[in-house]
């Protein structure tokens, strides 16, 4: 989940409400918020709009920063348009990837009802997409023994099973699922595999 201080930030900017997706792989996000209207959020989905939508076309096709009125997709069910009746009259949408081509896509799409967002705020929530995109960002120093814990966690053993199944004592177990918990910023074990998980890395 993205942190308070950050959702706060962002609300500055697009008082309409927000939709952020960070670090998407095969499918899903690693974390997501959507402080958009709930009523827009239920005719959304209620009308299936996810595939169609000009705006998430446009941030899986392209990286960078683009105000909604610029974007040059076919919007043949009018969902711009509908948009605007809950309060999303102007928007702004963000997208960036990952430079060494692992293909992991952070996006953005902030919204407002009075006017088009100016340049600075599209500078400025630009460079906040990205620096959350980079924090999300797996870490590259589990080791493999932390990593093969990790797998054993994910097919639910506990952690004398592990120890047993490794031929190493509790404590060593314990230390590496620490280790990896701390690098991967885990709350818990099973939250520690699930983000190892998401991130690729077992």
């Amino acid at each position: 989940m993205i942190d308070k201080a950050d959702i706060d930030f962002l609300t500055t900017f697009a008082p309409s409400g927000f939709y952020l997706a960070m670090r998407i792989g095969f499918a899903f996000p690693v974390a997501e918020t959507n402080t958009l209207p709930k009523e827009w959020v239920t005719h959304y989905t209620n009308r299936g709009y996810m595939m169609q939508d000009p705006v998430l076309r446009w941030v899986y096709d392209n990286t960078g920063v683009t105000r909604w009125s610029q974007i040059a997709i076919p919007d043949p069910r009018m969902i711009l348009r509908d948009a605007k009746a809950f309060g999303l009259s102007y928007g702004l949408a963000i997208s960036c990837m990952d430079a060494d081509g692992t293909g992991q896509r952070s996006y953005g799409s902030f919204t407002r009802q009075d006017r088009e967002f100016s340049d600075d705020e599209a500078r400025i929530l630009h460079q906040a997409v990205y620096e959350l995109h980079e924090s999300y960002s797996p870490p590259k120093n589990l080791t493999k023994a932390e990593l093969e814990v990790l797998v054993m966690v994910k097919g639910g053993m506990l952690m004398k099973q592990i120890a047993d199944d490794l031929g190493i004592s509790l404590g060593a177990v314990k230390q590496r699922l620490k280790n990896a918990k701390f690098k991967l910023n885990a709350k818990t074990s099973s939250h520690a595999a699930a983000l190892a998980i998401q991130f690729g890395l077992i």
